[in-house]
């Protein structure tokens, strides 16, 4: 069983940044990818970035050469620098974990304002 624990969101102004860290504990040597989603009100869940414990990591088109996702294995954490941040970038971001299974944190709200 994995617990995943987001923190780091907060209220920033357009062009500002911030920086997420989503904690492990629990399994975590059973983890494969973390990465992070967001969802803002009246949309679905989309995925952000996404980091492998081996390999590349992804980005969605809308966050290219603005977020950053890292992971720091030593401490179990998985971090998402977010800069240039635009009012669009404004939702619930959440950390997700795959073993065999899928875990989800409860999410931590990011609201960008003009």
């Amino acid at each position: 069983q994995v617990q995943l624990v987001e923190s780091g969101g907060g209220l920033v102004q357009a062009g500002g940044s911030l920086r997420l860290s989503c904690a492990a504990s629990g399994g975590i040597f059973s983890i494969n990818a973390m990465g992070w989603y967001r969802q803002a009100p009246g949309k679905q869940r989309e995925l952000v970035a996404t980091i492998p414990s081996g390999g590349s990591s992804y980005y969605a088109d809308s966050v290219k050469g603005r977020f950053t996702i890292s992971r720091d294995n030593a401490k179990n954490t998985v971090y998402l620098q977010m800069n240039s941040l635009k009012p669009e970038d404004t939702a619930v971001y959440y950390c997700r974990a795959v073993t065999t299974m899928v875990y989800w944190g409860k999410g931590t709200l990011v609201t960008v304002s003009s």
